[in-house]
């Protein structure tokens, strides 16, 4: 039985050790249409989050003698941006829904096209993306920026499916490495970069699509092994989710974000009054888990550090 304390649902006893009951959710910044793809940025003491059908980014810089901070437009338009990540080089990588790209944002402020067709067809909308430690760029494809004008342009998808992606910088090569997703979404290694970990978030346009995150082995050569189903969600879609540096996995859901060991046993929740869409671990410690909930930013002190690289 599941103990309930404010926002903190205790499911398992470990997670109590992962939380601190003296630390509260706090709403840091509000004012989004649809508020996603956080990424903190360490070197600048600030964290970027997309605002997608507002066609902004947003920049939130914390105030370091507070629990606020200051919320301000870093791009807009911006592409109807999605999900971000920095590559090896502190670069911003992020996913383009309205240019229907990966795209990468150069040190003296110029945006570049990474990749936005294979096989010579577009891209659907990019949604999510990880960097692994040599470098490479993995991201998910589904459909949702090119299904009407509300995070994208309505277009016809053109290769036919909606994927999973690895992306090499040193050659520009785009490889398709799972080909059988409904709507590929949240994606994140473990931290060893053993397991590839990608969200399913079909249900949304099929009341019979899955709703769950399923596990890769990585081979030696980058392809993917496996693929079962690690867990299902009860609450709404696994949305965005990133990994501690023990392999626990913080993912969004419809109720908060709920946190899950690397075999998939629920460990408990952190319930948040919004829809929860994409989270992150930032601050000096990385142990500040920075939630995307629709209108809204949040945060809260935890006991864990963010594996994400840089």
């Amino acid at each position: 039985m599941s103990e309930r304390m404010r926002e903190y649902e205790i499911v398992e006893p470990a997670f109590r050790n992962l939380i601190s009951r003296n630390a509260r959710l706090h709403q840091l910044w509000t004012g989004a249409a649809w508020a996603e793809g956080p990424v903190f940025v360490r070197d600048g003491d600030y964290l970027l989050f997309s605002d997608i059908p507002n066609d902004r980014i947003i920049r939130f810089v914390p105030d370091l003698n507070s629990l606020g901070g200051t919320g301000s437009v870093f791009r807009a338009p911006a592409g109807n941006t999605n999900g971000h990540t920095r590559d090896m080089e502190g670069r911003l990588v992020s996913c383009s829904h309205g240019n229907r790209r990966l795209e990468r944002t150069e040190h003296d402020g110029r945006v570049v096209t990474l990749a936005d067709r294979w096989q010579g067809k577009r891209l659907n909308s990019p949604n999510d993306a990880t960097v692994k430690s040599d470098g490479t760029i993995w991201f998910t494809d589904p459909s949702y920026g090119i299904l009407t004008d509300l995070e994208g342009w309505k277009a016809e998808p053109e290769y036919g499916g909606c994927h999973v992606f690895r992306f090499d910088p040193r050659d520009g090569s785009l490889k398709a490495v799972a080909t059988d997703f409904v709507k590929p979404n949240g994606i994140a290694f473990s931290p060893d970069e053993k397991r590839l970990y990608v969200a399913d978030t079909g249900i949304s346009h099929d009341p019979n699509g899955p709703r769950h995150i399923r596990a890769f082995d990585l081979r030696d050569d980058a392809s993917l092994a496996g693929g079962d189903v690690l867990v299902t969600c009860e609450a709404g879609v696994f949305d965005g989710f990133r990994c501690d540096t023990e392999g626990r996995i913080w993912t969004s859901a419809a109720d908060g974000v709920h946190c899950y060991t690397p075999q998939g046993q629920m460990l408990g929740k952190i319930h948040v009054p919004e829809v929860v869409a994409n989270v992150c671990f930032g601050g000096f410690k990385r142990n500040r888990l920075y939630i995307c909930g629709t209108t809204s930013l949040y945060a809260v002190l935890t006991n864990v550090r963010g594996a994400q690289l840089p």
